[in-house]
């Protein structure tokens, strides 16, 4: 006999690493799905193997990452269900992900979606009206289980087909977690993660940079946001430069890494060698500006930030030699370190 598969939307939370686990329990072969994007766990893609290893051997889940960015992005233009709090479009985030799940069913032998969503718990993508919608535009409507709370919805086509009992599943409702909590001591999962918003885009901060450069607000031209630019819009401290540029300059090691992997073709890097500081790039250096001397003077700046939050010498920021990269050529840059009072204004 055939093992019946279910394809299920994976978050890391304990929601989702519940509603897997509560399908698997009636036999069904469980493959879950993580998608990502630069706002939501982007990091696992330095190391898939380690990632799916980590999930089987804490959760008992085998799961597959898919790196959806590129859609993602385009969404954010228009979602059709509008934004939450901040700019994050929760309805149309879970419509995506469901239609590309649905896209996978198929390639994967699954019979069925299976999600953690559970009724009320969120207040703007999980309220009943909400969960229809999201079933509805995403065209999975008849064989989108969600486990956690199944007893209050709809029968669905697993159930009526008879892959998964109906009386096996559950009845959750609303924010509280005591449920969840107690299912998880029931399957021996322990080490699960606290509740947290991990969207970037439903942060108040960042979030603000995110809609700035959707709403045209910014160097860069919406219509050509890329994967990168939205990676780098995360890291250190950002300044929109009286010449235009937009600089990012990292405060510790590892955003200075960031940064000089981000780095591309037209961008300058600037960064001291005579002593610890931050990274610092002003994007899109080589094509963005009107002219040259447009261009020196947001360079001239920028070195002059670079030095102002290098290390100090007896509590105060000194002048210092600028290495600056651009169009594979090396220039250096002598540079007062700014005055705060004079880039508090650039800063995003």
């Amino acid at each position: 006999m055939t093992k019946i598969r279910a394809l299920a939307l994976f978050s890391g939370g304990l929601d989702s690493i519940l509603a897997a686990r509560v399908v698997a329990a009636q036999g069904i072969e469980v493959l879950a799905v993580k998608f990502v994007t630069p706002f939501f766990d982007y990091e696992i893609l330095a190391d898939i193997p380690r990632y799916t290893r980590t999930v089987q051997e804490k959760f008992g889940i085998n799961v597959l990452v898919e790196d959806i960015s590129v859609g993602y992005l385009d969404l954010l233009h228009h979602p059709r269900h509008g934004f939450g709090k901040n700019f994050n479009p929760c309805i149309d985030c879970k419509i995506f992900m469901l239609t590309r799940a649905r896209d996978l069913m198929d390639e994967l032998g699954a019979a069925f979606l299976v999600t953690g969503e559970v009724l009320g718990q969120r207040p703007m993508s999980q309220r009943l009206d909400t969960l229809h919608v999201i079933s509805r535009d995403s065209n999975s409507r008849p064989f989108l289980l969600r486990p956690l709370s199944a007893k209050l919805l709809p029968e669905t086509d697993p159930e009526r087909q008879g892959l998964v009992d109906r009386e096996r599943l559950l009845d959750f409702r609303g924010r509280g977690r005591s449920r969840q909590i107690a299912l998880a001591g029931e399957f021996g999962i322990k080490d699960f993660p606290a509740p947290a918003g991990g969207c970037i885009l439903a942060d108040p901060i960042l979030s603000r940079r995110i809609a700035r450069l959707y709403a045209d607000q910014f160097v860069l031209r919406p219509e050509n946001i890329t994967v990168s630019d939205v990676r780098l819009l995360l890291v250190g401290r950002q300044f929109i430069l009286p010449g235009g540029g937009w600089l990012i300059l990292g405060r510790i090691e590892k955003e200075n890494d960031q940064i000089a992997q981000q780095a591309g073709p037209d961008d300058a890097l600037l960064y001291m060698e005579e002593r610890p500081g931050p990274a610092a790039l002003l994007r899109q250096a080589a094509s963005c500006y009107a002219n040259a001397s447009a261009r020196d003077r947001d360079l001239q700046l920028a070195a002059g930030l670079v030095v102002r939050y290098g290390r100090k010498e007896k509590g105060v920021a000194q002048a210092g030699e600028v290495v600056v990269l651009l169009a594979g050529e090396r220039q250096m840059i002598i540079a007062d370190p700014l005055d705060d009072l004079q880039s508090a204004g650039w800063m995003l």
